[in-house]
C-alpha cells in the first residue's frame, strides 16, 4: 500500500490542467449500455474508479478499448452477455450501481449488488428503486442484491423525489430515455454533471428537457444511437487545486476549469481574501501577503456550496485569522477528516452537523490517514502548508478521484513523493 510524503511550506506557481469530471464520466460510461452502437468518451479521467467501472462493464459484455493513460475510452455494448453486477465489483464504488437502470431499460431485467463506496454516512438507494417501481419494474432485495425486472419494458411516470438526489436523478433520467411514454422528474438535482449526462443522451437521440433545473421531462424513444462525446471538466478537482493555492499562496492558472460551475466556491474564496480571475484559458488563483479571512460555509445542493468541497475548505479555514463554521447538510457523517486535521495542530470542534474551525497561525506536519476520497485530499492541502513533513496513508482513496495529483502539484513547486508503506 502506498503513502504520500509531503514537505510543506512551498508556494505553488504555474499551470494545472483540469481533468474530465469523475462524477460525470462514471455515469456516461454506464449510459453506453443504453445503445448497441459504439460510444467514444473523450477527456476521460484515468482513475481507479473509472477503471473499476470499465471492468464491471466488461463483465456485462461491453467491448471496451481504453489503453492505460489514454484519455479516450471506446465502448460498444452490442451484446449484453450478463445482467448480473456482482458484489465484488459494486462494493468498491457506489456509481457502479447505476448500471441497474440502463440494463432494465435495454434488456428488461438486472441483478445488481447493493453499492459500496466512501464511508460518509447512509446513502440509501431507495429513491432509485422507488422511481423504477413507479415506472413498472418489479423489485425485490435478496441477500444484498437488487433483483429487478420490467419484461414488458419500463413506462413513463411522474417521479417526485423527496430530496434532490444526484444519483437518483441521473439514474432515473438514463432509464427513462428508453421507457414507453413520458417521465417527469420533480425536485430533480441540478448539478452540472446531470446537464453533461443529458447532453450526451440527447446527442444519442434521447428527448430530454429541463436538465439543470428542478423539473426534468424525458420522452422515451425506441432506440439510442452511438456517439463521440467529451466529458466536462471536473469542477471538484478544479476547486480542490484552487484551495491548495489559496492555502499555500502563489499564482496558478487552472487550465480548463469550468468557472460557471464554480460560482459558490469562487464567492467563498473571494470573501476569504483570495484573488480569483476568470480568463479565456481557465481560472487563475492568487494569494500573496495577508492572512486568510474566516468564512462560514453552509453546504447545500447545487447551486449551493458543494459537499465534495467541504473537507478541502475546512483545511483552508484551519489557517484563517479567526473562527469559521461549516454546516454539512448533505451527508451526516462527513467530518471524519476533522480529527486528522487536528493532528496538524488545527483547532476543529464538531457538534452534530456543524464544525467550528478556530484558525491557527501555522500547522505542523504529522502522520495522518485518509478516510474517504475528499477527506484524503484535505490532508494533502494541510500537508502542503504545514511546517515539516507529513505522511498521508491509505491514499488509495485519492487515486479513486484525482488523476496524477502529485505530478500536477509538484510541477507547481510542491514536494510530494509517493512511496510504498513498509510493513512492521
Amino acid at each position: 500500500m502506498d503513502k504520500l510524503i509531503i514537505k510543506g511550506g512551498n508556494r505553488l506557481n504555474g499551470n494545472i490542467r483540469i481533468s474530465g469530471a469523475k462524477n460525470s464520466a462514471l455515469k456516461l460510461m454506464a449510459a453506453a449500455l443504453l445503445t448497441d452502437e459504439p460510444v467514444e468518451l473523450r477527456n476521460m479521467p484515468n482513475l481507479a474508479d473509472s477503471r473499476f467501472m470499465a471492468r464491471l462493464l466488461s463483465t456485462l459484455g461491453v467491448e471496451l478499448y481504453w489503453p492505460q493513460n489514454d484519455s479516450v475510452c471506446r465502448l460498444n455494448a452490442v451484446d449484453i452477455t450478463s445482467t448480473i453486477a456482482p458484489y465484488d465489483q459494486v462494493r468498491k464504488m457506489r456509481a457502479t450501481f447505476n448500471v441497474l437502470g440502463p440494463l432494465l431499460a435495454r434488456v428488461g431485467h438486472a441483478t445488481v449488488s447493493l453499492p459500496g463506496g466512501c464511508a460518509i454516512g447512509a446513502r440509501p438507494v431507495n429513491f432509485h428503486l422507488d422511481a423504477f417501481q413507479a415506472m413498472g419494474a418489479d423489485i425485490v432485495i435478496e441477500q444484498g442484491y437488487v433483483k429487478a425486472a420490467a419484461l414488458r419494458g419500463l413506462k413513463g411516470a411522474v417521479i417526485d423525489l423527496p430530496f434532490p438526489s444526484v444519483g437518483a436523478t441521473e439514474h432515473t433520467m438514463m432509464a427513462a430515455t428508453l421507457a414507453k411514454g413520458t417521465t417527469h422528474i420533480n425536485n430533480a438535482a441540478q448539478e452540472p454533471e446531470i446537464v453533461d449526462i443529458a447532453n450526451m443522451l440527447k446527442g444519442m437521440g434521447a428527448k430530454i428537457e429541463g436538465a439543470g433545473t428542478s423539473s426534468i421531462i424525458i420522452e422515451g424513444v425506441e432506440k439510442l444511437n452511438g456517439i463521440s462525446y467529451s466529458v466536462m471538466p471536473d469542477r471538484i478537482e478544479a476547486g480542490t487545486y484552487a484551495m491548495a493555492v489559496a492555502a499555500t499562496g502563489g499564482d496558478v492558472l487552472l487550465e480548463g476549469a469550468p468557472a460557471n460551475e464554480m460560482t459558490s466556491l469562487i464567492d467563498h474564496l473571494n470573501r476569504a481574501g483570495v484573488s480569483v480571475t476568470v480568463e479565456d484559458e481557465g481560472v487563475r488563483i492568487q494569494r500573496n501577503g495577508a492572512r486568510l479571512k474566516p468564512v462560514d460555509v453552509d453546504v447545500q445542493p447545487h447551486p449551493g456550496f458543494a459537499t465534495d468541497l467541504q473537507a478541502q475548505f475546512m483545511a483552508l479555514m484551519t489557517i484563517a485569522d479567526g473562527t469559521s463554521t461549516i454546516t454539512e447538510n448533505i451527508f451526516e457523517n462527513r467530518y471524519l477528516h476533522a480529527p486528522e486535521l487536528n493532528r496538524f495542530g488545527a483547532d476543529i470542534r464538531v457538534q452534530g452537523k456543524v464544525a467550528t474551525v478556530h484558525g491557527v497561525d501555522h500547522l505542523v506536519g504529522a502522520p495522518v490517514m485518509a478516510t474517504d476520497l475528499r477527506a484524503s485530499v484535505s490532508l494533502v492541502i494541510a500537508g502542503l502548508v504545514a511546517d515539516g513533513e507529513t505522511e498521508v496513508r491509505r491514499i488509495y482513496h485519492l487515486d479513486r478521484g484525482f488523476e496524477n495529483l502529485e505530478q500536477k502539484l509538484n510541477a507547481c513547486g510542491a514536494q510530494i513523493q509517493r512511496t510504498a508503506e513498509v510493513s512492521a
